[in-house]
């Protein structure tokens, strides 16, 4: 029997050498480092602390490498979730968010066990692309406060409601934090690409900044907010068990929420595996890492963290530092962890204006901008469901536009779908349609050439097609050589027009059904009902057999009447 859930760390071992080994160290301490001002960023942006970042960038890295299905993939708190989360902490409060991501969790875990680690990939581009670049417009807008140093007691989670607010309180730009917010984003994005890979311009920023303000503290000239001055420091220790207290009677309202966390971590890791895999010419498991992003979305809140999901730049920098395995992001997590042991009392000296810095830069290499200079390139129905899940991403919440995406790609793939099934009348056979030679069509007998899907969206076509020739033949040929799938609905239109001919007297016949279509039709019991003669090969064959009915054939009678 096949083990189907088997982490990559398994087949880790397998051969690792020494070499192996000293690489896995290189890429998790460097990795480490890049984590640690990312995931402080993403706890603050969310609506929560500084130290719930880090906690989940530890509980959920670690978990991810150890049970994952990836072996090079790194965990964590991701900008995805920024929108959603703030919004969950805003509304619910931090318990019920911390449930909500449990919840979240559990779905993962069921998608993982289900195999539903593929269908992820059915996801239509325009949907995905279009919440991506309104996630990146709301962490933007987020970080307006910080970057700006406004005097805004909160950001509202509205989106009209922030353009309000901000714009009612430009007159309060703290100057020294604009000039230090803006300074490390330039110095970030100038940051040469060849250093970055050994020290990212991050860190870069965040050590420059924390010192400035540890030498100024003291006379306090700048005025610059600190995650000591808002969050009072960053706990010097593990993560530890917090208790959570589950409102049973509002439990319902957190499914929504919860179910777009988890449709977005299972999103987000798998395009994060598939970049891996490209990058390491290795296979991930879909399932395995669904189920392993279940676990870690289930234990991290109980740790004092947040959603997590592989992260896409942070997998990229382990890779081009020389992974090798998962051990690469256990090391990641354990850097994480000695930092807060070690270092934790200087993180109050941090200026929030370059964590802000730092998320501004996720943002715009998150967005992606350019696919609106190919808007007018692109079928008018994928502009539309790129445009309207971006809009609903910004001005309403990423619950709708998801929901809403795709709701719309359904629609417009089952109108395009329908559009390429035709259902057309033979007066007379032509060499092509199974003959290869030129025939009348006897009297009382009507052809039928049906071509594309017969499913839900395409019925009507059979049934317009049947009311426009205004009469009932004693007997109907429907070639279906050219149907490549039938669905229930299809299926139940061909009994009731087999019934409705037997009614009658008339007959149908079927041609050349091909192997789902056919399978189909034997299953549900259409089948045994029209008779094996009526079920015919090809053309010619069916109206050899019409002409027989029509002659008084005792065969041809008793298998009309099924």
């Amino acid at each position: 029997m096949r083990i189907w859930f088997r982490p990559k760390l398994v087949d880790a071992f397998r051969q690792y050498s020494a070499a192996d080994l000293r690489m896995d160290l290189v890429a998790g301490v460097t990795v480490g480092v890049v984590a640690l001002p990312l995931a402080m960023a993403f706890g603050i942006a969310s609506g929560v602390t500084p130290a719930a970042g880090i906690y989940t960038a530890i509980v959920a890295g670690f978990l991810i490498s150890v049970l994952g299905g990836t072996r090079v993939s790194i965990g964590g708190p991701t900008g995805a979730f920024i929108a959603i989360l703030y919004g969950i902490y805003q509304q619910y409060g931090a318990n019920n968010a911390a449930v909500c991501t449990i919840m979240a969790g559990g779905f993962l875990v069921l998608m993982g066990l289900c195999r539903a680690g593929t269908l992820i990939k059915f996801i239509p581009f325009p949907v995905t692309m279009g919440f991506t670049s309104g996630i990146a417009i709301v962490i933007l807008f987020t970080q307006v406060k910080d970057f700006l140093g406004l005097e805004m007691k909160r950001v509202p989670v509205d989106f009209l409601h922030q353009l309000r607010e901000i714009f009612s309180h430009l007159g309060t730009i703290h100057s020294a934090t604009f000039l230090l917010a803006i300074g490390s984003l330039v110095a970030i994005r100038i940051w040469p690409d060849r250093w970055g890979r050994y020290v990212p311009g991050s860190i870069i920023v965040l050590t420059a900044g924390t010192i400035l303000v540890g030498l100024t503290q003291t006379s306090g000239s700048f005025g610059l907010a600190t995650i000591g001055s808002r969050f009072g420091g960053i706990p010097q220790g593990p993560p530890v068990f917090t208790p959570l207290h589950v409102d049973w009677f509002h439990l319902h309202e957190l499914i929504r929420p919860a179910f777009t966390i988890a449709l977005l971590a299972a999103i987000e890791s798998l395009l994060c595996a598939v970049v891996a895999d490209g990058m390491t010419d290795d296979r991930h498991d879909s399932n395995t890492e669904l189920v392993a992003q279940g676990i870690a979305n289930i234990c991290t809140p109980l740790l004092g963290g947040i959603a997590a999901t592989g992260a896409i730049a942070r997998t990229a920098t382990n890779v081009k530092n020389g992974a090798r395995s998962p051990i690469a992001g256990i090391v990641h997590a354990f850097v994480l962890l000695v930092i807060v042991l070690v270092a934790a009392p200087l993180a109050k000296f941090i200026p929030l204006a370059v964590l802000s810095a730092v998320l501004v830069n996720v943002a715009l290499n998150m967005g992606e901008w350019h696919h609106f200079a190919r808007l007018r390139k692109w079928p008018r129905s994928d502009a539309s469901v790129f445009l309207l899940t971006f809009v609903l991403t910004v001005a309403i919440d990423l619950t709708v536009a998801v929901e809403a995406g795709l709701i719309m790609a359904a629609a417009l793939f089952i109108k395009r779908i329908s559009e390429l099934t035709n259902v057309n009348a033979i007066t007379e056979t032509q060499p092509g349609n199974h003959s290869h030679v030129q025939m009348s069509l006897p009297a009382g007998v009507m052809v039928y050439r049906m071509h594309g899907a017969f499913f839900f969206g395409a019925v009507d076509k059979l049934e317009t097609a049947l009311k426009r020739a205004g009469q009932e033949p004693e007997v109907l040929i429907l070639q279906i050589a050219e149907v490549m799938a039938i669905d229930a609905t299809g299926l139940n239109a061909l009994e009731d027009l087999f019934e409705k001919l037997a009614r009658k007297k008339r007959h149908l016949i079927l041609v050349g059904p091909h192997t789902q279509p056919l399978l189909a039709i034997e299953k549900c019991g259409l089948m045994q009902r029209l008779g094996m003669d009526n079920l015919c090969a090809e053309l010619p064959m069916a109206l050899a057999r019409a002409e027989a009915i029509l002659a008084g054939n005792t065969a041809g009678q008793s298998g009309g009447k099924g």
